[in-house]
């Protein structure tokens, strides 16, 4: 009977297999699965058959992969994965990802295939996944090339290059299986303070425009998906990251808004991602006006638009606009945003409500699901899911796009500086080089690996002759560390590493505690939350006790860094008191620590308004560095210095001060002291101060990020195989205080100077030197007046009047002369690169239409207006050699 029994409860399991093997089998007769069918007809019969929690989770995309462990989770299906992102990625969302180094483009291509067989045979609709992962300059994978970053193509003011380098990632991308690319980013970097400076094609719309629109076509065109980002701004006062955006429309418009709506109108992009900021007091990533009435009404998008990872929460974590994550996730897709990007898997929790309870409308669901399932459609996913793994396999040995990174390397590359034409070196002996990054070979942000990455250090020793000494010494360190966090093995409580917390309500150290915990060090930053769910973000106390000692007798200074409340006790005596809330600061004080005794040791803490910061730091162990004495005795040996110097930037990574940091200027001051030539090449993504050493040095050449191939492209312009021939995508202000600056700015109603310092750029937008000259001469226009919709020709003689073949990169500004609206002191509207050799000339034309006359009008149209227009031709914003004016006819 027992064993009847046991036959009897299989029949249920065994009904259940019959009847889902039966309906995957019948699934496949369904007309979305018809290829015949048009795409329209296949998502409307798709959509049909979809329960609600299908449809949420078409709408939702993280980072991760599919095991055997874990698959369950995924039974409904998903958007799409970011499967096991690579190394040396960095910004928020990269931060949280699982990192991959071994990961080659075969082992992707292999898991990427597992992944898509499970959703497509294992799930109940067999809806295939979209593969993505982040390209702003390379594949943020192992074995995938990295080109130079973003602002260095921008230096190179060259389409063609940028779009065979979108070719290439995009071939790179494919293979690997790789369908939507998040990337570029196509923000307007309006202040040189951002952090994120570096990912951004520079300060100017039509530049970013232009190479924007390259970009994104060559990748598109392939039939991969392009996710530019962010929409919109990003940037706000003070250069700090997703910042609110209180800028009115016109601005926007005129701005920020041209690069998207190109995207948009004209290479047809399937997909954008939102930004973190408000846009007039709506956070981005749920505001309507800006998702729906802008983007998808007036522009007309068809494609889906996803949220920065974790920017749905924001509403409620950072802008506090929504009561909660449910009330979050409805204002967001009721305001136009389709899919929810998060870094973890589990917060579907967080999300799933609004889209089962109501809150959403179903029409909104299914215009979301809309783009997303068409946009799978036209990738051809559900016909061919996998990618061809023999192909991946024989990519393992393609470096042809390494070349393709050293072109644009060489093109990059702004020489900002050269006194008595000390570049290139023709006739020293004896190198010295200097500086971490000559040997780091940094990427910048959203990098991959690269292949084969070549340092200045290797690239300058492989291309110098025999007779040629290359020498390298550190010299000097980007950050600095006069204080270091208290690690635990010196504190103690109980018997225990650490320190007792005791956790209060309120900002008096009293009453009953929340909760008493052993923290292993006293090292606290509670930003967007605060220490404990029981606590308010703004009102809270803490107080640390344990006992501290050192193995060693020590004079050591011992404090605090915080920007709150504060108090240190050594041995029950009050040493610091900054109980008085004002800003952030380090206090120490010097203490003599005997051997092995331990002292009593109590922090305080209150935090009155949120943000709360606090560290236990001191000096203990730092050892001064003899680099600097090092390298000014190596520099007198030498008859020529070439210093490497660097920025710490990125995403969080905003820089109130643009000088070197570290010690780099230390060493420079002294280094100049020997009366050698002193050559700096900058490592970075922005702006540099340059007040304190600028004319000092004899040369400044700027290499940005130069890629993988960086080494070898800066060694063959330093020793003069190559001139120099990249300009300046940014302008470069004399001193902070001048920020922002741009070129473009609209006239003052007074003057551009301080009283105490000139309104000038130290050098402009578009500024680049080269080891040979150029003359411009012979302008000519075939038409001097034109109606708004006709099209003249300006024409000129550029001619190389130099010693060595070189490249310039030729600018056309405008700007109207009367205008019924404001309008930019100067506007670029067309530029060209022109390869010259020795005394060589040719003559260089530009078209005169509409899209080098419009303005914005007062209604936020772009037209031309009648009347007279000044045309203005150069090697920079500032350096216009030939000019002259164009009527328009009423």
């Amino acid at each position: 009977m027992l064993k009847q029994r046991r036959y009897l409860c299989l029949w249920p399991a065994l009904f259940l297999c019959s009847s889902l093997f039966a309906q995957v089998k019948k699934s496949q007769f369904f007309p979305y699965k018809n290829p015949k069918l048009s795409v329209d007809l296949r998502v409307k019969d798709l959509i049909s058959r979809m329960t609600p929690e299908e449809k949420f989770w078409q709408l939702f995309m993280i980072p991760g992969d599919v095991t055997e462990q874990n698959k369950d989770k995924f039974r409904h299906g998903i958007f799409g994965l970011q499967v096991s992102a690579a190394a040396q990625g960095t910004g928020n969302a990269q931060q949280m990802l699982t990192y991959n180094t071994a990961e080659d483009g075969l082992s992707l291509a292999k898991k990427i295939n597992k992944i898509q067989k499970f959703f497509v045979e294992e799930t109940r609709l067999g809806i295939p996944i979209i593969p993505f992962d982040e390209a702003l300059h390379g594949l943020v994978r192992q074995g995938a090339t990295a080109f130079p970053q973003s602002i260095g193509l921008a230096a190179t003011f060259d389409t063609g290059l940028v779009g065979r380098i979108g070719t290439a990632i995009g071939s790179e991308a494919r293979t690997r299986g790789l369908r939507d690319l998040l990337a570029p980013v196509i923000n307007m970097a309006t202040d040189v303070r951002w952090g994120r400076v570096e990912e951004t094609y520079g300060e100017d719309s039509y530049l970013t425009t232009a190479l924007g629109h390259a970009f994104m076509n060559a990748i598109e065109k392939q039939n991969i998906i392009v996710t530019p980002k962010h929409f919109i701004a990003n940037v706000g006062d003070g250069g700090r990251d997703s910042y609110p955006i209180e800028m009115d429309k016109h601005f926007l418009e005129e701005i920020h808004f041209p690069a998207f709506k190109d995207g948009v109108k004209n290479v047809g992009i399937r997909s954008l991602m939102t930004s973190y900021n408000s846009v007039f007091g709506r956070s981005a990533t749920s505001n309507k006006w800006l998702l729906t009435n802008k983007l998808k009404s007036e522009w007309g998008f068809k494609g889906f638009v996803i949220s920065d990872a974790g920017a749905v929460g924001g509403a409620n974590v950072l802008h506090f606009t929504a009561k909660d994550y449910k009330d979050a996730t409805a204002q967001s897709i009721n305001a136009g945003l389709d899919v929810i990007f998060q870094v973890d898997y589990n917060h579907y929790k967080l999300f799933l409500p609004a889209f089962l309870d109501g809150s959403i409308p179903k029409s909104r669901i299914d215009d979301a699901l809309t783009r997303v399932l068409k946009a799978k459609f036209e990738l051809g996913l559900f016909e061919q899911p996998y990618v061809d793994e023999s192909i991946a396999e024989k990519m393992l040995s393609d470096q042809s796009n390494h070349q393709l990174a050293e072109e644009a390397a060489l093109k990059s590359f702004v020489l900002l500086k050269n006194d008595d034409n000390t570049l290139p070196l023709r006739s020293a002996k004896r190198i010295l080089l200097l500086g971490e990054d000559a040997i780091e070979a940094r990427l910048g942000g959203y990098s991959g690996t690269g292949n084969h990455k070549i340092n200045i250090l290797d690239g300058l020793k492989s291309a110098v002759s025999n007779d040629v000494q290359v020498n390298y010494l550190k010299g000097s360190s980007r950050e600095l560390h006069s204080y270091l966090p208290v690690d635990s093995q010196f504190l103690s409580t109980n018997g225990k590493t650490g320190l007792t917390g005791t956790y209060y309500k309120g900002l008096l150290l009293s009453g009953k505690a929340v909760k008493e915990i052993n923290d292993k060090v006293v090292n606290f930053s509670w930003t967007l939350y605060p220490p404990d769910q029981q606590l308010q973000l703004d009102d809270y106390s803490v107080r640390w006790d344990g006992k501290i000692k050192v193995p060693q007798n020590a004079d050591i200074n011992i404090g605090l860094e915080g920007n709150d409340g504060y108090r240190l006790y050594l041995d029950n005596q009050l040493l610091i008191d900054n109980w008085d809330k004002k800003s952030f600061s380090t206090k120490t004080i010097p203490f003599h620590f005997e051997k092995n005794k331990e002292y009593a040791i109590r922090i305080e803490f209150f935090e009155p308004k949120g943000n709360g910061k606090i560290k236990l730091i001191w000096d203990y162990n730092i050892k001064k560095s003899n680099e600097i004495a090092a390298a000014v005795a190596a520099a007198k040996n030498s008859d020529v210095i070439v210093f490497v110097a660097g920025i710490k930037e990125g995403e969080f990574l905003d820089r109130a001060m643009l000088n070197l940091p570290g010690n780099q200027e230390l060493l420079l001051e002294e280094i100049v002291k020997t009366g050698k030539p002193v050559i700096v090449v900058l490592t970075g993504g922005s702006a540099i101060n340059m007040q304190s050493w600028l004319n000092k040095v004899s040369a400044v050449l700027n290499v940005w990020y130069p890629g993988e191939a960086g080494g070898s492209a800066i060694a063959a312009v330093l020793l003069g195989k190559v001139s120099p021939s990249g300009k300046l995508p940014i302008t470069y202000p004399v001193d902070e205080s001048q920020l922002p600056l741009v070129y473009n700015h609209k006239p003052t109603g007074r003057g551009d100077d301080y009283n105490n310092l000139s309104g000038e750029p130290l050098f402009p937008f578009g500024y680049g030197l080269s080891y040979t000259s150029f003359s411009y001469q012979n302008l000519k226009f075939d038409r001097k007046s034109i109606a708004k919709n006709e099209t003249a020709t300006v024409s000129f003689e550029l001619k190389n009047t130099g010693n060595y073949d070189g490249e310039e990169v030729v600018q056309l500004y405008m700007r109207p002369l009367i205008s019924k609206l404001a309008q930019p002191v100067l506007a670029l509207r067309g530029f060209k690169r022109v390869h010259l050799k020795v005394g060589e000339s040719k003559y260089i034309s530009f078209k005169l239409d509409k899209a080098v006359l419009q303005t914005l009008n007062i209604k936020n149209e772009w037209e031309v207006a009648p009347g007279e227009y000044r045309i203005m031709i150069g090697s920079s914003s500032k350096a216009l050699y030939l000019k002259d004016n164009l009527s328009v006819k009423p």
